[in-house]
C-alpha cells in the first residue's frame, strides 16, 4: 500500500471507531483488552493519536518516550467530552500525515520504507484494531478491506513478530506456522528458533511446490496452516476473536499457535 491508501485507510477508522464507542456506551467492557472499558479504549488510543502526530510535526531523531499506561488512562477528556476529544485528536493527526513532507525523518520502531510511510501504516493499523475492540463491546466484528487487512498481516507478523521483544516464551525450536489470506493470495512462514519467531513471506516457490503448505514439518512446508479470509485472519492473530472465528480455519498442530498467541502481543508498557 502506498502513504496516502494508509492515511485514507485511517482516516476511515475515525468515525466508525467513535459510533461504535457511543452504542456500546462508555463504561461497557472491551472483551478483549479485558479489564479495560470503552472509555479507557478512547484515552488510549485519543493518545497514541497525539503521541505518534508529534513524530511528524517535531520530527525527533528517537521515537518519543511516553507515560505509563495508568496515566495515560487518567489523562484525556472529562467523559461527557471524551468521544469529541478522541475525534479531535484522529482529525489533527490525519491532517498532519497529509501535509507532511514525504522525506521527513523521524524515528520509528519498524524497517518501512521512509518515516512518513511507517507513521502512516502503524497509525492505520492501530486504529482499526481498536476500532474492532470498540466494535467488540456490542458484539460486533467489523470487516475489513482483504488488501488492507492483507497489509495488517503482514506488518503483525514482518514486523512486530520479528522483534526480539516478542520472543517465543520458552517455546520448542522447530514447528512452523503458515498463515494464508485466502482472498489475497498472500502468505506467511513463522518459524520458532534460536528464542524467538523467524518470520518471512511465502513466495512462488512455496506456492509452486507444496500449493497446500500445510502436513509434516519440513522445507516449504508447515506444521500448522491458520487459512481464512485476510479480514478475519487480520482479527484472529491480533487475538481480537476468541480461539478461531468460524471463517477461520486450523490444520495440522494446534499447538504451534501457542508462542505465537502468548508471545506476539503488541502493548504500550
Amino acid at each position: 500500500m502506498e502513504v496516502g491508501q494508509y492515511i485514507g485507510a485511517l482516516r476511515d477508522q475515525g468515525a466508525p471507531m467513535a459510533a461504535a464507542a457511543e452504542r456500546a456506551g462508555l463504561n461497557a467492557a472491551v472483551p478483549a483488552c479485558s479489564p479495560w472499558f470503552v472509555k479507557d479504549l478512547l484515552r488510549h488510543t485519543g493518545y497514541i493519536h497525539r503521541w505518534a502526530a508529534r513524530h511528524i510535526t517535531e520530527c525527533p531523531a528517537d521515537v518519543l518516550d511516553g507515560p505509563p499506561e495508568a496515566e495515560i488512562l487518567a489523562g484525556g477528556a472529562a467523559d461527557p467530552d471524551l468521544i469529541a476529544w478522541f475525534l479531535a485528536g484522529h482529525a489533527a493527526l490525519v491532517e498532519v500525515l497529509t501535509a507532511a513532507d514525504p522525506g521527513l525523518e523521524c524515528g520509528t520502531f519498524m524497517p518501512a520504507p521512509s518515516s512518513l510511510a511507517f507513521w502512516a501504516r502503524r497509525q492505520a493499523h492501530e486504529t482499526a484494531i481498536h476500532r474492532a475492540d470498540a466494535e467488540s463491546a456490542s458484539g460486533v466484528r467489523p470487516v475489513y478491506p482483504a488488501d488492507f487487512a492483507a497489509d495488517g498481516i503482514d506488518e503483525l507478523i514482518i514486523g512486530f513478530g520479528a522483534r526480539r521483544r516478542y520472543a517465543p516464551p520458552g517455546g520448542p525450536d522447530g514447528g512452523t506456522l503458515h498463515v494464508l489470506a485466502a482472498d489475497t493470495g498472500d502468505g506467511w512462514y513463522v518459524e520458532a528458533r534460536e528464542g524467538r519467531m523467524q518470520p518471512r513471506r511465502a513466495d512462488g516457490r512455496d506456492l509452486a511446490d507444496h500449493p497446500a503448505a500445510d502436513g509434516a514439518d519440513g522445507p516449504g512446508r508447515a506444521g500448522c496452516t491458520v487459512r481464512g479470509p485476510a479480514s478475519a485472519v487480520y482479527l484472529f492473530l491480533w487475538n481480537r476473536s476468541g480461539p478461531a472465528p468460524a471463517d477461520v480455519t486450523i490444520s495440522g498442530d494446534r499447538g504451534l499457535l501457542t508462542p505465537w498467541r502468548s508471545g506476539v502481543r503488541v502493548r504500550w508498557s
